[in-house]
């Protein structure tokens, strides 16, 4: 194990982030077969350095600033936009823990290899210290980031040390970066896409546990505090709105349940979202609707489905095992495990590119205690 380091990476919440956390045991038997991640892998590596066709959020102030993906981001050029290919290489760190004789394994390594390079995060972070991007892929993208770095560190794997090492700078960029705005961010975000606070702030829990980062625990408990604690009765009947691929309710309440003790959260949920049946039964929040996959944007609801059901079992997980709404909870999931599933094909780009990563979160158990 390598020394343990501490830098000062966030001038409002002095986040200490060690360069390197024990590493935590092997990740629970996956309900995912070995043919399914293959499957899904498959997917992150067709695209994980596939430079084009892709979706840049970037600000010209000039000429000058006129670049292609790869020299702009040169560690996370591909998959179509930034924070997917973040996270595509998050599904591939996970399945190779899980499945590390896979025959996908020897490419993945090979893949992740040639991202993780101290040149490669030296230009990623020179890129977010550039002029005008105090914002850039905020709170979503910053969160994957973490995510990625919080399974590296949870991985017993030579490889996985030399990679979290190398990604270390920018991780402790995106954590001073979320660090500094919590205090500032005034209000929630509450929308289906990739502004949400509350799924962003779940990540970003995730990975304090992992680092080690009390402060930034801390800074999150004070967020959800001031922007959840008091909510009630959550309108889950106006979801989905039409692009969505995060629920606005589930997303908070499957944050709320890491902060609160057991007992403190069934108490939340039951005003918050008081319409959880009692019985068993999905027909109160059934799976959404997917009319064109070939259209990106409506194809978020595949998303949604997904992320409802990673989110709903996540709730019944964090209940009392003899709370009535768990039957209620565990039911819907599973109608939206069954809807969702079977579309994430990588027959068209516009889903290909990331559903992958969604459906390894959810068969992984990869953010269940």
């Amino acid at each position: 194990m390598r020394p343990m380091k501490r830098i000062r990476i966030a001038p409002a919440a002095l986040l200490l982030v060690p360069l390197l956390a024990a590493a935590a045991p092997p990740p629970p038997a996956p309900a995912l077969s070995a043919e399914a991640a293959q499957r899904f892998a498959a997917l992150a590596l067709k695209c994980l350095h596939q430079e084009y066709p892709n979706h840049i959020s970037h600000t010209l102030a000039g000429d000058a600033d006129v670049h292609p993906p790869r020299e702009l981001t040169p560690a996370f050029y591909g998959c179509f936009d930034w924070h997917s290919d973040v996270h595509g290489h998050w599904l591939l760190v996970r399945l190779l823990r899980l499945f590390p004789q896979a025959p996908f394994a020897a490419q993945a390594r090979r893949e992740l290899a040639q991202t993780f390079t101290a040149q490669n995060i030296a230009g990623e972070v020179a890129y977010l210290r550039g002029a005008g991007r105090a914002n850039f892929e905020r709170p979503y993208g910053l969160a994957w980031l973490l995510r990625l770095a919080a399974e590296l560190r949870s991985w017993d794997d030579p490889d996985a040390r030399a990679w979290a090492a190398v990604l270390q700078p920018l991780e402790s960029e995106a954590a001073a970066r979320i660090g500094s705005w919590l205090p500032r961010l005034h209000y929630p975000i509450r929308i289906g896409e990739h502004d949400q606070t509350a799924f962003s702030f779940g990540l970003t829990w995730d990975w304090a546990l992992a680092a080690g980062d009390e402060p930034m625990r801390a800074a999150l408990r004070d967020a959800a505090a001031r922007f959840y604690r008091a909510d009630r009765n959550c309108p889950l009947a106006y979801e989905p709105s039409g692009e969505d691929f995060l629920s606005p309710c589930l997303a908070e309440a499957d944050f709320m349940r890491r902060v609160l003790g057991q007992a403190e959260f069934a108490r939340w949920l039951g005003t918050f979202l008081p319409q959880i049946p009692r019985s068993a039964g999905s027909a109160w929040l059934t799976p959404g609707v997917v009319t064109d996959r070939a259209d990106p944007k409506l194809a978020h609801i595949d998303g949604l489905n997904l992320s409802r059901a990673w989110m709903l079992e996540g709730i019944a997980a964090a209940l009392p095992r003899a709370d009535a709404r768990r039957a209620a909870l565990d039911a819907a999931a599973a109608a939206h495990r069954a809807a969702a599933l079977p579309a994430v094909t990588g027959e068209h780009y516009e889903g290909g590119h990331w559903l992958g990563t969604f459906a390894v979160y959810l068969t992984s158990a990869a953010g269940l205690p």
